[in-house]
């Protein structure tokens, strides 16, 4: 399903799938993901493991005092995500980080003021 560009010159860029727009390739499956540490800006994320890992996160927070801690929370995501984006638990570190960074821009979870640092549903 490829096609060759009319002026059948090896470009990069010349092959294109019939059908499918690069817009909708290069979007597709993408969310804004917010920080925040820096209101007001955003950037684009996978949308499955943003979101896997959001219902994962979500599973395990406690909405009352205590909280877990960030490393708590690391430990625990891991046996309620799905095996085929993080294979053996790998980026659930990095994935777990970002959705606690942009569920806290979005007031879904709150911070205590502890140390160390507890995190909870809002």
């Amino acid at each position: 399903m490829f096609r060759r560009s009319v002026s059948g010159k090896r470009e990069l860029g010349s092959v294109t799938k019939t059908g499918v727009s690069h817009r909708a390739t290069n979007k597709t499956g993408t969310i804004e993901i917010e920080n925040v540490n820096h209101p007001g800006r955003a950037k684009r994320g996978d949308a499955a493991m943003h979101e896997a890992m959001k219902r994962a996160f979500l599973k395990i927070l406690p909405t009352t005092s205590p909280g877990l801690t960030v490393a708590e929370i690391q430990e625990r995501v891991i046996a309620h995500l799905p095996e085929e984006l993080f294979p053996e638990g790998a980026k659930a570190g990095w994935w777990a980080k970002t959705v606690q960074l942009d569920l806290e821009a979005k007031g879904v979870i709150a911070r205590e003021r502890t140390k160390p640092l507890r995190l909870l549903k809002a």
